[in-house]
């Protein structure tokens, strides 16, 4: 089990860097962008597009570093209502629930990545595959995180934060 939390820890680091990376990205070409159109007037026709899928690629990687530091959305007043260890069943089915989600999103995103490999992003030469691949990219980055989250809690007897596990 340790050996898993460590390798999460660095798997969730890696997404959260390549996160931050595509953010950079596509902020620096949204302001590329901006000023062609407004200060030069011609706009550019590769930049938006880019930063659009940099955009996707940078939400579905964050999403795993999320969830590792328990910064999702949650409903927790059902859990903290309950009983504590009827309220630790409900986080463990919910970490299996969403384990189950992005495990579809991950066979489907695969799937979707295959049928669009011979269509062309506009204004460039590249294959749109490359944006979709960030669908199970991503959900990969995030069923590990997840199943990290259910360990952990499951190791700790509860909800712990993720640096316990170093």
């Amino acid at each position: 089990m340790t050996l898993f939390l460590r390798f999460e820890a660095i798997t969730t680091g890696i997404a959260l860097r390549l996160a931050i990376g595509f953010l950079l990205i596509a902020t620096a070409l949204a302001l590329y962008q901006v000023t062609t159109r407004f200060v030069f007037g011609h706009p550019s026709t590769w930049s938006e597009v880019i930063t659009r899928s940099a955009m996707i690629w940078s939400v579905f990687l964050g999403v795993a570093p999320a969830f590792r530091e328990g910064t999702m959305i949650a409903v927790e007043i059902v859990q903290r209502i309950l009983p504590p260890r009827l309220g630790f069943l409900l986080y463990l089915v919910a970490c299996g629930l969403t384990l189950t989600f992005f495990a579809i999103l991950f066979w489907q995103g695969w799937s979707m990545t295959e049928r669009v490999m011979g269509q062309k992003l506009a204004a460039l030469e590249i294959s749109i595959a490359w944006v979709y691949a960030a669908l199970p990219v991503g959900s990969v980055f995030i069923f590990i995180a997840v199943l990290g989250c259910a360990l952990r809690a499951i190791r700790f007897g509860g909800l712990q934060p993720a640096e316990s596990d170093a």
